[in-house]
């Protein structure tokens, strides 16, 4: 048991010291936004000021970020966490504890490397994202060392494999390692509402995102969730898209 910014937590199971350990990356505690400079909108100013207390949280957990970040590639958010979902309770363990009823342990590796093809399509996972995802546990411990690399050399071991591009390897460092700069280009959605919170104009391109946000270079990712939490929300034209169940192919 440990006590951190006065949260109490318990742990349980072979990794319980290990997280105790990590507490305080885990609740941000080291994530300095005192440099950040809003003061050019004050939109941003007021949802710092109401969200005082965000921090970015670094797991440390690279492989249990970057698998469910291989599965949100293409689809819809919701098809993505109905996968993720599934891999969970179909391949994944009870969590040690007094919560074994209703969380999961995501696979490891070996796992993931045993799952036939069959059942990721059961799951809704096409063939690139079953490579990918295999490509990565194929090379699991070398993944796992980007916690002790900085975050572009850590985007850079991750975008080696087959399948993880920019998009994917930024996912991955904003949540295992907590980037602050880390921008998902290549995101169906974010630069619109990036361009759109900044500018007023309803759509925009990765282009466009990145010239917005470079001055705020190495911070960038603060800004996209202080963007994500303000409730902006692109102006939507033409049909709400309908995905295609990979499962029924």
């Amino acid at each position: 048991m440990t006590i951190a910014l006065g949260v109490r937590a318990e742990a349980w199971g072979p990794g319980a010291s290990w997280l105790l350990d990590g507490l305080p990356e885990l609740l941000g505690v080291d994530d300095d936004w005192s440099g950040l400079d809003c003061s050019a909108y004050p939109g941003l100013v007021a949802v710092r000021r109401q969200h005082a207390g965000l921090r970015l949280p670094r797991t440390r957990l690279v492989m249990d970020a970057l698998v469910p970040a291989v599965l949100e590639q293409r689809v819809t958010g919701g098809e993505a966490r109905r996968a993720w979902r599934q891999l969970l309770y179909k391949f994944g363990s009870p969590a040690p504890g007094p919560m074994a009823d209703r969380m999961r342990v995501p696979p490891d590796a070996a796992t993931l490397l045993d799952i036939p093809t069959w059942d990721w399509h059961r799951l809704g996972v096409d063939r690139q994202r079953q490579r990918a995802v295999r490509a990565a546990a194929t090379v699991a411990k070398r993944l796992e060392e980007c916690v002790e690399l900085g975050s572009a050399a850590a985007a850079r071991r991750l975008q080696s494999l087959p399948g993880i591009g920019v998009w994917t390897a930024a996912e991955t460092t904003q949540r295992a390692l907590g980037d602050p700069d880390a921008i998902s280009i290549g995101d169906y959605h974010v630069h619109d509402l990036v361009v759109y919170a900044l500018t007023g104009r309803p759509r925009g391109d990765d282009a466009e995102m990145v010239a917005l946000l470079e001055p705020w270079h190495g911070q960038r990712q603060r800004i996209v969730r202080l963007i994500e939490l303000s409730g902006v929300t692109k102006p939507r034209f033409g049909p709400r898209y309908a995905p295609i169940d990979v499962r029924a192919m």
